[in-house]
């Protein structure tokens, strides 16, 4: 059935089924909105969805994106949202080598054997104490600005006020976070740690005075509250169904197959034009929310689109019969593949990468991190394979900038993706690729994104993971009341370009939510 069989138009006509999307159309339609969704695939759910990618493998991996912090709690109770999150046992393992032997820092496990880690490793209880007051710090900006992201932007001097804490202010908002980074800790290692939350998708020194690379790392230690990283049980997928299920049982209509190719609206109504298979159709509307990138936004509505931000991160999801065996031999491969694995991220590592990108080299030591989810999330795997013992892995690389794969997309991403696993290898007592299982032909079961990958699957532009530079979550010119206005009054960006978006949190879609009930309080039909 097509959009244009229902008669009169709607409340909200929303292009894009993404997760924000989604969020909104729940809460539109639970207030009694008329809701259409509109959705170019053939499924709903955007970059937060689960897939089977390797052929005759049970295997159900996030494909796109693969941990939920900023999700707040709030939402999940308010739409009544059938999602379990589930803490990792081990935030992170990170690998190196010291005097010439392979060992190792493991984060987690409980306070006591953490430090234990910390001494063994650095030789004193020095970085530990640093770790404690610097996580502490963030932790009380997380506690302050983390309930701001569904209200009505703040002020900067509001948000200054509530954080309430001036050295916190002048290291994450005022100054770049590598020199906080170094007055807080001297080992090399655990430097690069804490900075690899200010660089994932941002193509940034730490040094940067531009501060992209502290925006990135506020967002990556506010989420929650208290910054934890958690896996949602039945993959992403199974967070952006449960939204599906709740905007519908709301009474929203969900229709994938509908790609919206024009957006005209005087502010007080609006007509959107979608193609599908069968031809082209309108719908009007009182409301148009568009969960989609600040340049489909512009040429959804005749603007001259913004230059994009490129995306600067590879993304590469594999299958193993296994989990491969480490030199470090003091740790269990479960534990260290249970929280964030870190490859080649000490801190002279991430800045030599990023210098190397920055001149338009690939990085010789390329950083990334991986997960396994299914250690957390066992319900990914069908019988047969977890039977087996295979476990799935994500990693996601740093510093590969879009500019990188222009000249050859496809040679690249193999050059990279080889250099990649290299590093990896190097701390594993056995190749990766005999770890690999196989598909119902025969290949390995591992698959690589590049940022034009990520822009031809699912237009993110540039690649961006963002959809753009992230901003601070305070107002500043043009941003709006709730960060999601724009030009035409009945308008609204929706997606992870919105003020406060990017990553999976929903935030976007409940602020553009708010901000139509907010302004159709007393006008309802």
């Amino acid at each position: 059935m097509s959009a244009h069989d229902a008669q009169g138009g709607y409340d909200v006509v929303i292009v894009g089924g993404g997760h924000n999307g989604l969020v909104a159309a729940a809460y539109l339609a639970r207030a009694g909105r008329s809701v259409l969704v509109l959705e170019r695939l053939d499924r709903t759910g955007g970059a937060a969805v689960s897939t089977r990618p390797f052929a005759g493998q049970d295997a159900r991996l996030s494909r796109y994106s693969y941990l939920v912090s900023l999700l707040p709690a709030k939402i999940v109770q308010e739409l009544g949202l059938d999602v379990r999150l589930r803490t990792r046992a081990v935030s992170s393992y990170t690998p190196a080598v010291r005097e010439g032997r392979h060992t190792g820092l493991l984060v987690g496990g409980g306070r006591e054997r953490t430090r234990e880690a910390f001494a063994r490793f650095t030789g004193s209880d020095r970085e530990w104490q640093a770790w404690q007051r610097f996580y502490a710090m963030t932790g009380r900006v997380a506690r302050r600005v983390f309930p701001t992201l569904t209200e009505p932007l703040p002020g900067r001097a509001e948000l200054r006020r509530r954080i309430d804490d001036e050295d916190a202010w002048r290291m994450l908002f005022e100054e770049p976070v590598g020199v906080a980074v170094e007055d807080f800790f001297a080992d090399d290692l655990v430097r690069g740690v804490v900075l690899t939350d200010a660089l994932i998708g941002t193509f940034a020194d730490a040094h940067d005075p531009a501060l992209p690379q502290n925006r990135c790392f506020l967002y990556h230690v506010i989420g929650g509250g208290t910054g934890d990283w958690n896996v949602p049980v039945g993959g992403m997928g199974a967070l952006t169904d449960a939204l599906a299920d709740a905007a519908r049982a709301a009474g929203a209509r969900l229709l994938t197959g509908h790609e919206a190719v024009r957006v005209d609206a005087d502010g007080r109504t609006a007509e959107v034009t979608y193609r599908t298979a069968d031809g082209e159709g309108t719908v009007g509307a009182r409301h148009v929310l568009v969960n989609a990138s600040p340049q489909v936004l512009a040429e959804l509505t005749g603007q001259e689109p913004p230059e994009p931000a490129e995306g600067a991160q590879l993304k590469v999801n594999m299958l193993l019969s296994r989990l491969p065996r480490l030199r470090d031999t003091s740790v269990d491969p479960r534990e260290a593949f249970a929280g964030t694995f870190h490859i080649a991220e000490g801190y002279r590592a991430l800045a030599t990468a990023h210098a190397q990108a920055a001149a338009g080299e690939l990085p010789a030591a390329p950083p990334s991190e991986i997960y396994c989810h299914s250690l957390t999330d066992p319900t990914i795997l069908g019988p047969e394979p977890a039977e087996r013992g295979c476990h799935t892995l994500t990693l996601f690389g740093l510093h590969t900038p879009a500019r990188l794969f222009a000249r050859d997309n496809d040679a690249v991403r193999e050059e990279l993706l080889k250099s990649t696993l290299a590093q990896l290898d190097a701390h594993l007592a056995e190749p990766l690729a005999d770890c690999l299982a196989t598909d119902a032909e025969g290949r390995p079961c591992i698959e690589a994104k590049t940022p034009p990958d990520l822009e031809r699957d699912l237009g993110l532009p540039g690649g961006n993971i963002f959809h753009r530079a992230l901003s601070w979550p305070y107002a500043q010119e043009g941003t709006g009341r709730w960060g999601v206005e724009t030009r035409h009054a009945n308008v609204l960006l929706c997606g992870a370009g919105a003020v406060r978006g990017g990553g999976v949190s929903g935030v976007p879609g409940h602020n553009a939510a708010m901000a139509v009930l907010e302004g159709t309080r007393g006008q309802d039909s």
